[in-house]
């Protein structure tokens, strides 16, 4: 049993005063950490619940001014705004960072990155490219404003200035960007053969060959080049190298090659070269250019033998649908197969699309580049119906 001896009186007297220490040391903690966090704060962040952001801002630029240190919460409001798509308040929160005079250097130049992609993200195409263009100096932003610039130049159709950011980057960053500076260039290239200027769309494809050798557009359009020189043999030529590149890209240039072919004198060599494409890459576009061509130069007969053997190998309701017209037309007047062919019509109007493969963004014609997601090459040249059968 513990015995208290005189002597440890004597240690109350300390213990009191460290007791009675801690505990104005613990209030003054607690006085400083409340002193430390500016009213504005609390009066932001409860405008902000009360749904009133304007006013919040204007409490959240209050703080700013009475404590700098507090940048970091501007930068995530303003994200915050730009997330939920109200841009004039993220731009008028990043603006006021920008303005002010005792701002240092690299949160100026943060603020302004935040600045160009509040544009960027408004639309506000020719902002947000000033912005990152004043960007380029700064060793920190560099990389990220030529990335934004590339992608504005791509939205506005800035070709040249597409390139020069891609290449900038490739050169600086050891990022690859070969196939989207080809594309660029065959960009500019049916830009060019449209318009006649067939000098110009020539050099665009030697460039694009240059940067990518297996670009399949550039390929295609370099057939096209030669057909509106009248070179057949050329035009040929060149989009038969679609079959050792990717054989399922012939589709996309079936219809013109048999018809420059045909007017090479060679319409034997295109049938049989349409009716191998179709056995060894199928497709309902390769079928409808071969049954075309088949009806054209043989007749009715051999096109709908060629039409019913091809659905037994492959079926599908785009090709059904093509059997069906074909007999609506020889029997008129039949309201069930009329009905029919309209019930099997409404369903392959959604199945005769085609797809990206990166965000899935369906379209009615073929694309280069997605409208969606602006992914370059990533549409399959085969319709939905097939991709799903493949599936």
């Amino acid at each position: 049993m513990f015995e208290l001896e005189p002597w440890h009186l004597l240690f109350l007297p300390l213990v009191f005063a460290v007791g009675w220490f801690a505990r104005g040391f613990e209030a003054r903690v607690r006085t400083a950490d409340q002193g430390g966090t500016p009213l504005s704060v609390f009066r932001g962040v409860n405008l902000l619940l009360n749904e009133q952001p304007d006013k919040a801002i204007d409490s959240f630029i209050e703080v700013v001014k009475l404590d700098p240190e507090t940048i970091e919460l501007h930068y995530a409001l303003g994200n915050l705004f730009r997330r939920r798509g109200e841009i004039d308040r993220a731009v008028r929160i990043h603006t006021h960072l920008l303005n002010r005079a005792d701002l240092p250097v690299k949160e100026r130049s943060n603020a302004l990155a935040e600045l160009g992609q509040d544009y960027l993200k408004g639309g506000l195409l020719d902002r947000a490219e000033e912005a990152f263009v004043r960007l380029l100096d700064d060793q920190a932003h560099r990389f990220a404003a030529l990335r934004a610039l590339l992608r504005i130049y791509q939205m506005e159709r800035e070709w040249l200035k597409a390139i020069d950011c891609a290449r900038r980057l490739e050169r600086e960053a050891g990022e690859a960007h070969h196939v989207s500076i080809a594309h660029f260039y065959c960009e500019l290239a049916d830009k060019a053969i449209a318009k006649g200027e067939l000098a110009d769309a020539q050099q665009y494809l030697d460039e694009a060959l240059v940067s990518d050798r297996r670009s399949m557009r550039a390929t295609v359009l370099a057939g096209d080049l030669a057909a509106k020189r009248g070179q057949h043999d050329d035009a040929v030529k060149h989009w038969l190298r679609l079959e050792g590149l990717a054989p399922e890209y012939v589709t996309l240039v079936a219809d013109r090659l048999s018809l420059a072919m045909d007017a090479a004198g060679r319409r034997t060599e295109a049938l049989n070269l349409l009716r191998r494409s179709l056995l060894d890459s199928p497709s309902v576009d390769m079928l409808e250019v071969v049954y075309k061509r088949v009806a054209d130069w043989e007749g009715a007969g051999p096109a709908e033998a060629l039409l019913r053997d091809e659905l037994k190998r492959h079926p599908s309701l785009l090709g059904f649908e093509k059997l069906l017209a074909l007999r609506s037309a020889a029997v008129k007047g039949d309201p069930e197969l009329d009905l029919l062919r309209n019930l099997i019509h409404s369903q392959t109007r959604k199945l005769a699309r085609y797809r990206c493969s990166k965000c899935g963004f369906r379209a009615r014609e073929f694309h280069w580049q997605c409208p969606g997601c602006t992914s370059w090459d990533s549409y399959p040249p085969r319709r939905i119906e097939e991709l799903d059968a493949a599936g």
